[in-house]
């Protein structure tokens, strides 16, 4: 299973390399843990350029997150104890004009895994929606820093029963080019 997120975080960076120049703006790593399970995500981002409800200073505007991701809980002898992840969420950020300082943000995206059981926890369907609250901040040269906190939930909104979710504490980076 580690060679799978391997192989598929290599595929997303040889996907995003030979993307047309400027359309990809910033790459991302999270590091999260909930519900007994430890989880880790890289991600690529590509900015929106409408910003709405633009003030004197604050703005909201967002972006799209590709990410991939694995997820690892302990788990007894025969169950299984890793899924691998792919989401694409659109992200809505409440943030200052010239995109320093402070953010909220706010999400609702797609998550497909791997497979439906992590360790004794079940999820009726491989295909999940991911929401999260987060807050952070921009810094350095551009707002070329991004450093944040994100509380994220993921459960396929009772799309089939039992709907057992699943949510995450994570810190998160990006480098925006």
């Amino acid at each position: 299973m580690k060679k799978q997120v391997l192989l598929g975080g290599l595929a997303l960076i040889w996907t995003t390399a030979g993307a047309p120049a400027g359309a990809i703006d910033g790459i991302s790593v999270e590091a999260g843990s909930g519900d007994g399970t430890d989880m880790g995500r890289i991600g690529v981002q590509r900015d929106w350029k409408t910003r709405w409800f633009q003030g004197q200073n604050w703005h909201l505007g967002g972006y799209w997150d590709l990410a991939v991701g694995y997820w690892h809980r302990s788990a007894p002898p025969g169950f299984n104890d890793d899924i691998t992840e792919i989401g694409l969420t659109p992200v809505f950020r409440l943030q200052q004009n010239d995109l320093r300082g402070p953010y909220l943000e706010g999400a609702i995206g797609f998550h497909l895994l791997s497979r439906t059981s992590l360790g004794d926890k079940r999820f009726s369907t491989q295909f999940q929606f991911g929401d999260h609250l987060g807050l952070g901040v921009r810094f350095g040269p551009g707002g070329r820093y991004d450093f944040g906190y994100r509380f994220q939930h993921l459960s396929n909104a009772g799309i089939k029963k039992p709907n057992n979710g699943i949510e995450f504490h994570q810190i998160r980076f990006q480098y925006r080019f």
